[in-house]
Order: C-alpha cells, then sequence, then structure tokens
C-alpha cells in the first residue's frame, strides 16, 4: 500500500532513534523562539499521511496549519513545478514579464468574490505580505490612515500584522506599534455576554463596531474594516452571515473597504473555493480579498485581489516585492487550483465536515467537557470547557493538551487554537480518504476517553 493509502501506523516509542538525532541538530541551530507542538519529524508525505526518519506514519489533521488542502506531493503540483524549474526559477515582475504570475492573476480573477468587475491581482509570498498589502492597498486607494480589526484576530507577524492579530503572546517585546489600528469585538457567538443569540446577538456585535467610530477613530478617516470569515488563531469562529452583511452596510455607508483575510480560509476549505463566495453570493461581497498558504500546495505564494478601480488608485512603487509571484510556485498554483476545480475540491470540503461534524455534536452530546462545535465546511473547531464551568464556559485548555498529545503516539496529528488554547482545529488535506478519515475520528475519540 501507498503512503498515500495508508492508515496511521506507530511502530517505534515517539520519537524514534533517527528523528531523535534530527531533533537534536534542530536544537542546536534553530531559534528556540521558533517554537515547535512535536518532536515529530518529517521524512516523506503523500496525500494526508506524513511519515517520519523511523517508518511511523501519521495522519495530519494540521496540513502544516493549513497549507495542505490539495495534500502532500500531488502528482500533478510536482510535475508543474519540475516543468517550471527547468524552464527558469524566477523573475521580478517590475523588471520583466512572467508569463506564470499572468497566467495565475487571469485564473484566480476569474474565481473572484470580491466586489467589481474587471478586478486585478497583485502577488506576494506570505499570509503576512498579503495583509499587509492590503491595507496599503486600501490607504492608498481611500486616502485614508485608520484601520479596524477585531478581538480574536490574526494576521500575520510584521510590525503592521502584528498591531492588528490581537493575541499579544504573538508581539511581546516588539513594540512601539504603528499607529491607526483599532480592533472592535468579534461576533464569538458561544461566549455572546449575558447569553445573547439571534438578532440580539447580532445587533450587540454590530453596535460594538459603531461605538469605535465613537471612542476610536471617526469613520471618514477608516480606510477599511479588516476581518476572517472563520478565525484561525482566535478559535475556528466563524463570522455570522447576518453581521458580514450588517459590517458591508456600514462600509457602504461610510465609504470603508471591506477585507476578507482568507489567508487560512481559501482554497475548498469552507466548501467553496474562497469563503468569501458565501457573501457575494448573498449580495454583500467584499471588496478586498487576501490569499495565501494552500494557493501554491507548499511553496511560499500569496495575493491580493480587489476590483481594478481600487487598484488604479494606489500610488506608484508602493507595493511590489523581489520574488512576489515566483514562477516556480506560480506554476504550483495553476496546477493546484485546476486540480481542486477539475476534481471539485470545495465538495470534498462538504462531504468530509458532514461526516466529521455528525461525530463531533454526537461527541458533544455525550462528553460535558464539549463546549461548542463549529465551524464553516472543513474548516471545523471542538471548544473544550470544565464540566465544573456550567454557564461561565470555563475554557480548559489543560484536557486539549491531553487529547493532543495521546493523538500523536496513536499516530494522529492535532493542534489547539483559540485565544485560551482551549479548541482543537481540524485542517486535514481535502484528499483525505474515506478510511483515513473514519481512523482519525476513532484516534481522536479515544483520546477523549483516556484524557477526561
Amino acid at each position: 500500500m501507498s503512503l498515500r493509502e495508508s492508515l496511521p501506523q506507530v511502530k517505534t516509542e515517539l520519537p524514534g532513534p533517527k528523528a531523535k538525532a534530527v531533533l537534536e541538530r534542530r536544537a542546536a541551530i534553530v531559534p528556540a523562539a521558533i517554537s515547535t507542538i512535536y518532536p515529530l519529524v518529517i521524512e516523506r508525505a503523500e496525500g494526508a499521511m506524513i511519515e517520519d526518519p523511523d517508518g511511523n506514519v501519521f495522519l495530519d489533521w494540521v496540513g502544516g496549519v493549513g497549507v495542505m488542502n490539495v495534500g502532500y506531493s500531488q502528482p500533478e503540483v510536482v510535475e508543474a513545478v519540475r516543468e517550471q524549474a527547468g524552464k527558469f526559477f524566477h523573475s521580478m515582475m517590475n523588471i520583466t514579464a512572467n508569463p506564470r504570475y499572468i497566467e495565475f492573476a487571469e485564473a484566480i480573477a476569474k474565481a473572484s468574490p470580491v466586489k467589481g468587475d474587471p478586478v486585478q491581482v497583485m502577488l506576494a509570498n506570505s499570509g503576512a505580505e498579503a495583509d499587509e498589502n492590503a491595507v496599503k492597498i486600501a490607504r492608498s486607494a481611500t486616502g485614508r490612515p485608520n484601520i479596524i480589526v477585531f478581538s480574536g484576530a490574526f494576521h500575520g507577524r510584521t510590525a503592521l500584522t502584528m498591531t492588528m492579530t490581537a493575541k499579544k503572546a504573538y508581539s511581546i517585546g516588539m513594540g512601539p506599534f504603528p499607529d491607526g489600528v483599532y480592533r472592535a469585538e468579534f461576533p464569538y457567538l458561544y461566549r455572546a455576554p449575558g447569553g445573547l443569540d439571534g438578532d440580539d446577538a447580532i445587533a450587540y456585535y454590530v453596535n460594538k463596531l459603531e461605538e469605535v467610530f465613537e471612542n476610536a477613530s471617526p469613520p471618514q478617516h477608516v480606510a477599511a474594516i479588516v476581518f476572517e470569515p472563520v478565525q484561525g488563531e482566535g478559535g475556528f469562529v466563524p463570522a455570522p452571515l447576518e453581521w458580514v452583511k450588517a459590517v458591508r452596510a456600514i462600509c457602504d455607508k461610510h465609504g470603508i473597504l471591506l477585507v476578507a483575510d482568507e489567508v487560512q480560509t481559501g482554497f475548498a476549505r469552507s466548501g467553496r473555493l474562497f469563503s468569501s463566495d458565501y457573501y457575494k453570493e448573498g449580495g454583500f461581497p467584499v471588496d478586498i480579498v487576501t490569499f495565501a498558504k494552500s494557493v501554491a500546495g507548499g511553496l511560499p505564494l500569496s495575493g491580493v485581489i480587489c476590483a481594478k478601480e481600487v487598484m488604479d488608485r494606489v500610488t506608484k512603487g508602493t507595493i511590489g516585492g523581489t520574488f512576489n509571484g515566483n514562477a516556480v510556485s506560480c506554476a504550483a498554483a495553476l496546477a493546484v487550483l485546476k486540480k481542486m476545480q477539475d476534481e471539485d475540491y470545495p465538495a470534498k470540503a462538504l462531504a468530509i465536515a458532514d461526516t466529521c461534524m455528525a461525530r463531533f455534536n454526537a461527541w458533544k452530546e455525550k462528553y460535558p467537557a464539549i463546549g461548542d462545535v463549529r465551524g464553516l465546511g472543513a474548516m471545523m473547531g471542538v471548544e473544550y470547557i470544565k464540566p465544573e464551568g456550567g454557564a461561565a464556559k470555563t475554557p480548559n485548555p489543560e484536557l486539549v493538551g491531553k487529547i493532543v498529545a495521546a493523538a500523536w503516539k496513536k499516530g494522529l496529528i492535532l493542534e489547539s487554537a483559540g485565544t485560551y488554547g482551549n479548541v482543537i482545529r481540524f485542517l486535514c488535506p481535502l484528499c483525505v480518504t474515506d478510511a483515513q478519515l473514519a481512523a482519525g475520528l476513532d484516534i481522536y475519540e479515544a483520546c477523549i476517553e483516556e484524557s477526561l
């Protein structure tokens, strides 16, 4: 059986002797500030499975934190990279026209979920770069200095995106921070104050946004409102459609650009190519979308999509960069996009979600430690609380830590998320087989049982 079709199998103690040797080298040369969750070494990977140097096989439900939606080592992507590498690796777009950049930009523009037509695409290398460039585009296009972001947000680790990121564990000692970034409360419905739900909860969170105009920045000075369709590090918290629609109306009223950070939510994960497709289908599309992570099957690439009318107002020379739209990365991205469209990866995500959510919700009824199950498509989170917490919904990161550690020992790679570290995220490659998914769910539940 090929690795691509394999099931989890742990043959040695973890880490095994060969992995230990690599980890010792890591400790000597890699800064400790680049932390690691597992003492795990990847030797090779295919589909949703990875193998370590000692022959242990793991099912990966993290996928490089949302990078491997199309799966590891997809032959079509590998061949596209090999073919482009034989022609040329790099050409700075400011100097010579790179056909792969143009081809990918044209292809992703056809699938654009943003407001306006025609659209244009700028490419960069990382999610943080895409988010920072989206802010620069919004500021330049509107002539306004300020932006609004949200509690629970994660947008990157550059100086600006670190400021935009809510969790300050990611920016300890990094100040002073850029000015002009203001924060509103994100609609975390499970933890809405006073038990608010439905329309009352949406109204509460819309009001909290509008309070920023009174307490921090008048709307005429706000260039953009930036949000994640599903918060990643914030705990896999989906933005309610009714709330997005209301925020769209606020932006229209005040001439503010609405930016969806789709770095983690894009490329079929949500059951659409972009989560923002849901907004477009509903008649309230965003103005700007940023993307990265899964776009190029593991190679560095990111981008910003918005209407040409917006891009045309951006000051020349303020966006761009040496490696932006690297030819090899763009070739990989073209192959990823074609595979996702040909094989209907959004439908794969919805099928996976149906299977997992049925199981997760059954666990919620069975285990009082599970407080909430939520997600959009195959971007799902299970939130754990202390049973004695009752209505307080006291976070239980200790239990999550036990489950994650136990799962690794059985061949399942999980990762926590959330402001309190009490959510287990699901970001498994969307090419996972039915047998692999079932095996992962069985391991996960067994680890819940033994960790309680």
